[in-house]
């Protein structure tokens, strides 16, 4: 059995009546939409999911910052007055 990840759950006929409530109801908070009672989808907010995005990219930045800063031994110093 599948686990759901959301504290507010919705079937597919639910969704299908009044998508604009659901997402009123959950108040910013994932939807699992439910399919013969297993998850098949989450809903969430565009707001969150940008959030989501943001919050992927600022975690790929981090690993690439201390992925490059194990190579410091490589860089190059460049004065900011040169450029």
């Amino acid at each position: 059995m599948r686990q759901v990840l959301a504290d507010c759950s919705a079937s597919i006929s639910e969704l299908k009546k009044n998508p604009t409530a659901l997402l009123a109801q959950s108040d910013g908070s994932p939807i699992a939409i439910l399919n013969h009672n297993k998850p098949t989808a989450y809903l969430i907010p565009a707001e969150t999911y940008e959030w989501l995005m943001d919050a992927l990219d600022d975690q790929e930045l981090s690993r690439l910052v201390e992925e490059r800063r194990k190579d410091l031994d490589q860089a190059v110093e460049v004065n900011l007055d040169d450029l």
